[in-house]
């Protein structure tokens, strides 16, 4: 499985691994092998990581509990002080251990740095002036949350492939059928 990380944030992309919130859910991360590998191409953790069920669940959790938090923070409204406890708890464990190696970064740890990891994402993100540019995909039924660091602030979709094609085809289709009709219309 290949993972997308569209979000401009860990945190978010963390999030965005449960997909079609309000439709169809689609989970990507159904094993802890799973959490694994998009641990590694979220590049939070290079080395080999071994989860264990139990600590796969909390990562779920926290997962969850950060999607919260950021909804609510889009709505303009608190987050639940039950969600804030469990990233908070997550602060508290350790950071990966860096080290170079030639021109790469090695980071290394356990499901503890990778929780700390994504929890930072998502405190800094929710403490930071980027909370402000939150904004959720344009395409129907897509529930992945972005930071908008476009220029004019109008980005609309999360990812130009998976959303942002299909939207830009949508609506040529759309002026494309728009622009016939009128053409008949003429003739």
């Amino acid at each position: 499985m290949s993972f997308v990380f569209v979000s401009g944030n860990a945190a978010l992309d963390f999030a965005g691994t449960l997909k079609w919130r309000r439709s169809d859910l689609e989970e990507l991360l159904n094993s802890p092998r799973d959490l694994e590998v998009w641990a590694a191409e979220a590049g939070i953790i290079t080395t080999p990581l071994a989860i264990s069920d139990v600590e796969f669940a909390e990562l779920i959790g926290l997962r969850e509990a950060i999607y919260r938090m950021v909804t609510t923070e889009m709505a303009g409204s608190a987050p639940l002080d039950v969600d804030v406890d469990v990233v908070n708890k997550k602060l508290e464990g350790r950071t990966p251990r860096l080290r170079l190696e030639g021109a790469d970064l090695i980071r290394a740890g356990d499901s503890s740095s990778l929780a700390t990891s994504i929890a930072t994402a998502a405190a800094e993100l929710l403490a930071g002036d980027e909370k402000s540019k939150l904004k959720e995909c344009g395409r129907e039924n897509c529930t992945r949350i972005f930071i908008d660091r476009s220029r004019s602030g109008t980005r609309t979709w999360c990812g130009m492939e998976e959303c942002g094609n299909r939207i830009k085809a949508a609506n040529y289709r759309s002026r494309r059928k728009a622009k016939s009709g009128q053409l008949t219309a003429v003739s």
